[in-house]
């Protein structure tokens, strides 16, 4: 019997390679659990925070009733030239980074002027 050994190859991308050990593409985090999807409402170095709609049940009424949620993601190096405020982006659940970040941005859907 002949044993081929089967590397696991990445795509390379030209240009982006970023040293960032919390960079889910290239770094060494693990993204596990619930993903998001929102508008960055503001940007820090290496942390953007976003914001986003869901549908509360209250009880009392039997109606639904609008709720805005507000979470803190890291920010790769490689993707924050790519990112600003009012873009629309999507964010995945990870191991806690610090005291507010349990989420990192995982990919930009659309432009602020798309959004429009």
């Amino acid at each position: 019997m002949e044993t081929k050994n089967k590397q696991k190859t990445e795509p390379k991308i030209v240009g982006t390679e970023c040293a960032d050990r919390d960079c889910p593409t290239h770094g060494n985090l693990k993204i596990r659990g619930r993903t998001f999807e929102g508008k960055v409402t503001s940007k820090f170095p290496k942390r953007i925070a976003i914001e986003f709609e869901r549908m509360v049940y209250v009880r009392k009424y039997e109606r639904y009733s609008k709720s805005k949620t507000k979470i803190h993601a890291r920010l790769p190096v490689c993707m924050e030239k790519g990112i600003s405020v009012g873009d629309f982006v999507k964010v995945q659940e990870c191991r806690p980074l610090s005291k507010i970040i349990h989420f990192v941005v995982v990919k930009k859907i659309k432009n602020k002027e798309e959004i429009k």
